[in-house]
């Protein structure tokens, strides 16, 4: 292990303005914010920054010597097919396939399963370097028609389409402005519901993507196939609460539709209901209703937002939910429109698994999948009565992709684990006992799975809660505390980290013997609500705990040292990482932040960020400033005088990775961040600075991670991970 002057030369860093007069008072409390105008993504000065960045960066990369090697190698194991799990729509099967190496996976549409499959829409033929994706589709019931949307450089913004199927012919059809919307036709063909926002008043030359204006005002429209988006019906709106958001279902019977209502990102929805059938000439009639109701009149079946509810299944107006009311761990039940004070219960909530997902299929069949310490369990049981029919064998590892219809009894899922790259499982439920065969299988050229081994562990944090944590190594590691390990974390927003298989992390652990490890830290979804509700809000740094109790495992047991420990984690998990190496920098030797919330105190005034309010807070409201100001990746970090005697040490070598279109978590976080700590603890004149490098990866035509080509992705594990090769000291072994 070498020390960081035989890694690295001293580094030059840019020198940012600060500018002292910009000053918050929350509250009564006065925070500076000298790097305010970095939040100006087509400022000049801001793009010189970041020129200034990416130099400083590129000749950081230069010098680690793995990085070819790693690129070349991730390629290798890159290049093999894959395949998406298959769905049914009218006689016609529809699935992605990419070959290897191709930017975008492609759709193919085939008239049976063992026929030939045709491809249908190729996103690699709209763009010369692959960065439009397609990122949403709806295949209108009849199989004839699709309706899909487009993303452009990695944004939000998504652009609908139509296609016709039969011919492949693009329709004329054009949406604009649409963002976190749904897809979802209506039975009688002609047209469907899909989500947008107000379009801007200046539209000429504009890159929506590299925009941070807040998003505001989500309406529901009805488009007609054919027609001009300025012909669209609006069905909903509530100027009111202009930070709502709507997503809409037509049920599998063509009969209703539920309007979903979300105010941020806690899993909780208000629920309304229309029955189509009131409208017997379509949503034409629609018109009719003008005078009496500017929308929809759609009628209030759960009109607060106390839980979570989302349709399984109807029969007439009968349904089905799934729900977390009074349910931590989720539960099923069941109510008929005409009596909707009447709730039953169908499947209660389970003592120790979370009801992950219930789909219809087999007419009155349910496959449910639960989540028993990160572990996924598959069952069948009936729809009417709740009742186990069946466990499916599965894997440790994660079930995913789930397609069936009530109307077909064979059913398609994907599993996944940390040494399996992917299986499609086709069910047959038809049969007295459900026959379930491989479907597909894919196969990573040189991967051997019997080299590697993974174990549960299950580590006390600081308040003596149990965290489970994956380790995958190498098998048969000797405990000497010797080995490169990286922990990677989330924590948030009830989202679980289940295994799944990763090209980059298998070459990570083969060909430089690094120990992987996923902490299931509180915020997310493993168990249940209560989980998440213990690492949100007032209890955020209930998260940050676990996480360094995750280190301190990992070196206490022998698995390795802090030199030799890296954590990565990406948007709440780059608030996680950085928010660790403020607290115990001396507990790491390197730090991976992608696409990081680093700046609690504005993060509600960007694109959608008010809607993280629910799990955060937010500075506005003097309790919560509290909360914030105390964890705020940007407001602390602080030089070794300014730390406890034992913490007297430079941060961990940190990357900070953003992309200019990423309008998710806008790059102004990480820029603010870059530059605070550069200034504070490479180049302030008050003391040594360190050596440890603090720079940032800035992606161009890239957003937040969805949708992005093949060899960025490959560029980008390549780049993060021989950097962390280097400053661990860590070589290749053959």
């Amino acid at each position: 292990m070498g020390s960081l002057p035989d890694l690295l030369p001293p580094l030059r860093y840019p020198s940012a303005r600060r500018d002292d007069s910009v000053v918050d008072d929350y509250h009564g409390v006065l925070v500076p914010d000298p790097y305010r105008w970095l939040e100006d993504p087509d400022a000049e000065e801001v793009k010189e920054f970041v020129e200034m960045q990416v130099e400083l960066t590129d000749s950081v990369l230069a010098q680690c010597g793995e990085r070819e090697r790693l690129r070349r190698r991730i390629t290798e194991l890159y290049d093999h097919p894959r395949y998406g799990t298959p769905f049914k729509r009218g006689s016609k099967y529809f699935y992605f396939h990419n070959s290897g190496l191709q930017a975008q996976s492609v759709l193919y549409v085939q008239n049976e399963l063992e026929g030939k499959a045709e491809v249908l829409l190729d996103p690699n033929t709209l763009s010369e370097d692959g960065t439009v994706a397609l990122t949403m589709l709806a295949v209108r019931e009849d199989g004839k028609y699709l309706a899909y949307g487009l993303s452009e450089n990695g944004s939000d913004w998504v652009t609908i389409k139509v296609m016709s199927i039969e011919d492949k012919q693009c329709q004329p059809d054009t949406l604009s402005w649409v963002k976190f919307s749904t897809i979802s036709w209506t039975h009688d063909g002609k047209g469907f519901f899909y989500s947008r926002y107000p379009a801007p008043k200046e539209r000429v030359g504009l890159d929506v993507g590299t925009k941070t204006n807040i998003n505001l005002n989500q309406e529901l429209y009805y488009h007609f196939l054919g027609t001009d988006q300025l012909e669209d019906i609006l069905c909903w709106k509530d100027p009111e609460h202009p930070k709502y958001k709507f997503g809409v279902y037509v049920t599998e019977d063509g009969k209703y539709v539920l309007l979903y209502i979300s105010e941020d990102c806690d899993p909780v929805n208000k629920l309304y209901y229309f029955d189509l059938s009131l409208l017997p000439h379509g949503l034409e009639h629609l018109l009719h209703f003008k005078g009496v109701s500017e929308t929809l009149p759609f009628v209030k079946l759960v009109d607060n937002f106390e839980a979570q509810y989302a349709a399984v299944a109807n029969d007439d107006s009968e349904f089905t939910f799934i729900t977390n009311k009074g349910a931590p761990r989720y539960k099923l039940v069941r109510v008929d429109l005409k009596e909707p004070q009447l709730w039953t219960e169908v499947l209660p909530e389970d003592e120790k698994a979370v009801l992950k997902s219930a789909e219809a299929v087999n007419g009155n069949q349910l496959l449910v999948s639960y989540l028993l310490d990160v572990k996924y369990v598959l069952q069948i049981r009936d729809l009417r009565t709740g009742q186990l029919l069946h466990n499916l064998p599965v894997d440790i590892g994660s079930i995913c992709g789930i397609s069936g219809r009530r109307e077909n009894s064979e059913v398609f899922f994907s599993f996944t684990s940390f040494l399996t790259p992917g299986i499609i499982y086709r069910c047959n439920l038809a049969t007295e006992v459900p026959e379930m065969k491989i479907f597909r299988e894919a196969t990573v050229p040189g991967f051997d799975r019997i080299a590697f081994e993974v174990k549960q562990h299950f580590f006390s944090s600081k308040d003596g809660t149990k965290i489970p944590m994956f380790i995958v190594s190498k098998k048969n590691i000797e405990l000497d505390g010797s080995h490169p390990t990286l922990v990677y974390g989330y924590g948030g927003f009830s989202c679980s980290l289940t295994p799944y298989f990763s090209v980059s992390r298998i070459v990570l652990i083969r060909s430089l013997g690094v120990v992987f490890c996923t902490a299931n830290i509180r915020g997310g979804g493993e168990y249940g609500e209560e989980w998440h509700k213990s690492g949100s809000l007032a209890k955020k740094q209930n998260c940050f705990d676990d996480f360094i109790a995750a280190a301190e495992f990992l070196i206490s047991t022998g698995y390795t040292n802090p030199k030799s420990l890296c954590i990565e984690g990406g948007s709440n998990g780059g608030l996680l990482v950085a928010a660790c190496i403020n607290q115990r920098p001396d507990l790491f030797g390197c730090a991976l932040a992608h696409v990081g919330v680093m700046d609690m105190l504005r993060f509600h005034k960007f694109t959608i960020g008010h809607a993280w309010t629910s799990d955060y807070g937010c500075s506005d409201n003097e309790e919560e400033f509290q909360w914030l100001i105390k964890y705020s990746p940007l407001h602390n970090v602080k030089r070794p005088w300014e730390r406890s005697a034992e913490q007297h040490c430079q941060y961990p070598s940190t990357m900070l990775l953003t992309a200019d279109h990423d309008d998710r978590v806008v790059p102004l976080h990480s820029l603010k961040l870059l530059a605070t700590m550069q200034y504070l603890l490479c180049t302030s004149l008050e003391s040594k600075p360190q050596t440890n490098p603090i720079i940032a990866r800035i992606e161009r035509k890239a957003g937040h991670g969805f949708g992005c080509p093949t060899q960025k992705l490959i560029d980008e594990a390549a780049d993060r991970y021989s950097f962390m090769a280097k400053m661990l000291g860590v070589s290749w072994i053959d």
